[in-house]
């Protein structure tokens, strides 16, 4: 699978709908970019997209999910978890096999940190964090990616180069952005959210960054 079709979408915090009811979906191809402003419920349906395709899903959480304690090598490597055989991962754990250090490596050399591969991710700047975490992604290398606000930590440049490379690796793609036109760039499809719902679905070459502008 690397399209949804999902219906009735909807969550509540403290008693108040924050999202939903709502439909949405992702055809094979597609690249959505999830505009709205700050608590429209971006991360929240991202989180409730990934709930319902699980499995199927590359995720990079706002909060990036990584383990202080262990090195970058080690939050990567978490992207194939579940691929893996316990005895595997435990070894992994002490002693990881070439081949998955040689994969690690060359992703996060195209991410610009592969001599980060063995620093403990506690002590990492915050893009470089976020890296990382994409990097995960990259490695679980599920047909959909799920991100929520993926470059938000990282200055121009690097974060060109991550889109384009999120654009590259994955055919389908929801991705939370709060720049625009970083939206208008990488993504084919922008979908609005206002109020927990969808106020806008529209094919981005239809749209200027005026368009979105309202929902903010």
């Amino acid at each position: 699978m690397s399209g949804f079709d999902l219906s009735g979408l909807t969550a509540s915090f403290d008693g108040e709908r924050v999202i939903g009811p709502l439909s949405l979906r992702v055809d094979q191809g597609e690249k959505v970019g999830l505009v709205g402003r700050s608590g429209a419920g971006k991360s929240t349906l991202i989180r409730l997209i990934h709930e319902r395709v699980n499995r199927e899903a590359s995720l990079v959480p706002q909060d990036l999910g990584l383990v202080n304690a262990l090195p970058v090598f080690h939050n990567v490597f978490m992207g194939q978890l579940d691929k893996h055989a316990t005895w595997y991962s435990t070894v992994t754990l002490v002693r990881p096999f070439s081949r998955n250090r040689d994969e690690v490596r060359a992703l996060l050399k195209e991410l610009g940190m592969s001599e980060k591969i063995w620093m403990p991710t506690a002590s990492l700047s915050g893009g470089q964090r976020q890296r990382v975490a994409i990097a995960r992604a990259l490695y679980r290398n599920a047909p959909v990616l799920l991100a929520d606000e993926p470059i938000s930590a990282l200055d121009g440049p690097m974060a060109h180069l991550v889109m384009k490379l999120l654009e590259e690796r994955f055919s389908t793609s929801v991705v939370a952005l709060h720049d625009v036109e970083m939206a208008l760039k990488y993504c084919n499809r922008i979908v609005g959210i206002q109020d927990g719902q969808i106020a806008l679905d529209e094919s981005s070459d239809r749209l200027t960054a005026s368009d979105i502008m309202s929902l903010y």
